[in-house]
């Protein structure tokens, strides 16, 4: 039987609080500027530099704002690299919540964890700069997104009927680690597709 998720299984994705929970209701003009302007040099320097060792003056720097300025609204890089991959996160989300299956309900976990590894891979491809910004060690568990994505991943896997899917949920959710990918796209030399094939096979054996 076709098992679907409504959105009550999940929570929703908190927005970060650097980005919503911080700002005020009706943002100055200038305030606005300025943040439009530290997102995008960040963005950039994390498209061409390793994300981890970008520093809060050069993204400063970049963006022509006072350090000051920048520390009022962002405490460190991660949280630059968090308000920058929220945006896609939330895409995911909502097709994962009312999109067309099997990445939206109404298909069986085993085609819907399938789906989930494969649109994840996707999103890793694209913003891989970013994750490795926002989600590394212990603060990719730390974020509403993961959060997310282990609800959803433990409800397929009591659909699935998997033992104990408390503790199967972080392991199911492990292959997609910003830094195992990044390891496996550029030390390793594995292609996309590759990498996606072996999840999807990864999701059938643990859930037909």
């Amino acid at each position: 039987m076709l098992v679907g998720i409504s959105s009550r299984d999940l929570p929703l994705l908190q927005p970060t609080a650097t980005e919503e929970t911080r700002q005020p209701v009706r943002e100055r003009s200038d305030a606005a500027r300025n943040r439009a302007r530290v997102l995008a040099a960040a963005e950039r320097l994390f498209a061409t530099m390793d994300a981890r060792q970008v520093t809060m003056e050069e993204i400063a720097r970049a963006a022509g704002v006072g350090r000051a300025t920048l520390y009022r609204r962002y405490p460190d890089p991660a949280s630059i690299a968090i308000a920058l991959l929220d945006e896609h996160e939330r895409r995911l989300q909502e097709h994962i919540l009312r999109g067309d299956p099997p990445l939206g309900p109404g298909a069986s976990p085993t085609e819907r964890l399938a789906a989930f590894y494969e649109a994840s891979v996707d999103l890793l491809e694209g913003h891989l700069h970013l994750a490795l910004g926002a989600e590394v060690g212990k603060a990719r568990f730390a974020t509403g997104a993961y959060g997310f994505w282990r609800a959803h991943v433990r409800v397929l896997l009591v659909q699935a009927g998997v033992p104990d899917p408390d503790a199967a949920a972080d392991a199911v959710l492990s292959p997609l680690a910003p830094e195992l990918y990044s390891f496996q796209r550029h030390t390793l030399g594995l292609p996309k597709e590759r990498i996606t094939e072996s999840l999807v096979w990864l999701a059938r054996r643990l859930t037909d």
